[in-house]
Parts: structure tokens; sequence; C-alpha cells
């Protein structure tokens, strides 16, 4: 371990009583072809109510003020890109690699968009586990089950809401948005040679049918969504949290109720806030999407801050090889759970959805505990 490493050097951070609240970051971010460039934002269904020719595609707030505010990658898709890196070497060691074989092809539960409260795990060989696992926490306040199978569940939240209904908020929350954007349009239009040849100048124009379908008609693609650019005085920048509250609540079974927190626990906490500062801390994949790479602004550096509950802020940094060897450390000690392969049965899943949707809905409120029952 690097003799600048202690791995009790966040135990502060980690136990009762703790004057901090969250560690945040605020990195600013640039497109690759430089300030000014158009990008491109995700684009969503059209929401229930609106018209198609209303909906620009694009999340974007407009404010009183007449600003704008655009979605660039939502926590969502950041909590997915984080928790990719946990694939591969060095940071795979760090978690059980958790793989589900479905028919011919092989799901790591780091690309599953539930975790481990996700279909794919819920008629797998290991549902049994899982909802043990999300059960002892739900009971006990137990989460040293779940952390040998799925770890990032926990660093990236879940919630099992078709079994135990067990909710783990995110430990880490991470967003990019761009403030201050013009919205702009494109149009283009698909010249078929192939319709040429056949049909010569009787060629047709068209978006639908057969002729479209098969490229042999003229396609036009007019007034189609063409990026945002970002104003002058706007800026695109990425706003990350690391809650260090989650941490503190996360126990075990040998957790009581004394101030002073015990081995096994310390250990569990250990090891969920190095995986945290992994992710935390790990450069990212700089393309979003087709037609939106971005990079850091190298003209304005990111900021680290330690936010303590009172709302005191002070200036922290933290470099990502020291984050990994703290990381490291804290894993051997909380000994990371054993890699599984497990069956996805399809066979159960079909009888699920044999199932009328009252007989579901029956099933799940007698499941639903007494609390949540009240609260629906």
């Amino acid at each position: 371990m690097n003799n600048n490493i202690s791995i009790d050097q966040f135990d502060a951070w980690l136990k009762g009583g703790s004057s901090v609240a969250a560690l945040v970051m605020r990195q600013w971010l640039m497109p690759v072809e430089g300030k000014g460039a158009v990008i491109f934002p995700p684009t969503y269904a059209t929401p229930e109510g609106k018209k198609e020719t209303e909906w620009l595609g694009y999340n974007i707030d407009r404010l009183d003020n007449g600003s704008s505010i655009c979605q660039m990658d939502s926590v969502g898709s950041q909590a997915n890109r984080m928790e990719a890196i946990f694939k591969q070497a060095p940071y795979s060691k760090l978690v059980p690699q958790v793989v589900i074989q479905a028919g011919e092809k092989k799901i790591n539960l780091l690309d599953v968009g539930h975790r481990a409260a996700d279909a794919i795990v819920r008629f797998s060989s290991i549902r049994s586990e899982l909802e043990s696992a999300f059960s002892h926490i739900r009971d006990n306040g137990n989460a040293e089950p779940l952390a040998k199978v799925a770890p990032t569940s926990i660093v990236f939240g879940s919630w099992d809401s078709r079994s135990t209904y067990v909710k783990l908020q995110r430990v880490v929350r991470s967003v990019i948005r761009a403030f201050k954007v013009d919205v702009l349009h494109r149009s283009a239009q698909y010249t078929t040679i192939a319709g040429e040849i056949l049909y010569g100048a009787e060629v047709e124009t068209a978006v639908k049918g057969a002729k479209a379908d098969l490229g042999f008609a003229h396609i036009p693609a007019p007034w189609k969504h063409g990026g945002v650019r970002v104003q002058k005085d706007g800026e695109i920048r990425r706003d990350t949290a690391l809650n260090l509250v989650a941490i503190r609540a996360l126990g075990t079974a040998s957790s009581d109720n004394n101030s002073e927190i015990n081995k096994d626990t310390l250990n569990l906490r250990r090891y969920i806030l190095g995986l945290a500062l992994v992710a935390f801390t790990a450069p990212q994949d700089t393309s979003l999407r087709e037609g939106c790479q971005l990079v850091p602004d190298v003209d304005h550096q990111s900021e680290w801050e330690l936010v303590h509950h009172d709302g005191r802020r002070e200036t922290f940094g933290l470099d990502h090889t020291t984050v990994l060897e703290y990381a490291k450390a804290a894993a051997t000690a909380f000994v990371v759970g054993e890699d599984k392969q497990a069956v996805f049965k399809s066979e159960e899943a079909q009888k699920e959805l044999a199932k009328s949707k009252d007989q579901r809905k029956a099933e799940r409120g007698r499941k639903k505990p007494e609390a949540e029952k009240d609260e629906a």
C-alpha cells in the first residue's frame, strides 16, 4: 500500500456524530470541437398529453428569467457509466463479478439497469440470495449480505420495488447539465441511387411504405433535432455528490446502538466509501453519444469541497491513484464477495407474465409492508 495511504484516514467521516454531510465536486466541460460548438443532448419519447409537434425531444427547462437548462446526461445514465468501470482491471478486483447466463447471452450484473433489483435477477438462480440480502436491510439494517454480492447496488442506489420494497438512496449522484442553450434544427435528404436505376425519373419521394423502407425512394427529413449550442455566458457542468450520511446509515449483523462503531460495520463502510471514491474520481468516458463528446475545460478547474451539516464548506482534494489504493485496502479488510455464475429462468418469467394484472397486484399487495400499504 502507498505510504501516504492509511485505511483509517477517512474514519471520521464514517462514524456517528460526524460533522461532514457530503463530498461534492463541480467539473466544467466543453465540446471536443471547442466552446460554442453544437452538441447533441439525449432525446426522449413524447410525454403523455403532449403533441409530438410541441415536444422538442430534449429535456430543456425554460426559466422565468429567460435562461434555460438542458440535461446532457441524466443521474441514471451517469451512474451506469461510472458503474461500468468495475468490469475493468484494476477495478474489477474490488467487486464480485456476477454473470447471468440468459440463453446464449452472458450479462454482467454491472450492466443491468436496476442492478440487484432488476427483472433479470428476480427471475434467475440468485433470486433468493438477493431477496434475502434486501430483507436483511429491511428487517435489521444489515447491508453486509448485499455488499458481498452486489455492492454497487448500494453505491449507485437500487429499489427492490417488486419484491422486498427496499429502497437504497444513491451514495454517489452525478448529472451533467448545460446552462443557457439555444436549440437548433437540421434537415436532411436521402437520395436513392437504387430507386433511380429501377424507376428512372418516376422515382418516388416518400417517408413511408415499402419503397421508403427498402431504400428505393427519396426520403426527406426536414426540421429534425439539430442539437444545442451553449451561449457565450453559459456553461456545461458536471455536478457530483458523495453522500456520507447514506454510508453512515449502513450497518451489519453485529451493529448496535452504541456510539462506538464496531469493526465489522467500520469495514463495511470503508469498503463502500472506497468504491464510491473510486467512482467519484475515475476519469469518465468523454463520448456521451453521437455528436456529444465532452472533455474537461482546462480554463476552468474543477472544484472539490467537503460540506458540513452546518453549511460550512472547505476546499478538499483527492487524486484517483490515492483513492484506488485506499479502496484496495478497504476491499481486502472487508473481504470482497466471490464471483458468481447464475442462470436466467425464462420459464419462471413466462409463468409470471401469464398471470393477470389483478393476480400480480394481489400478490404484490400481500408482500408489501404494512407501513407502505398505509402510504399507498
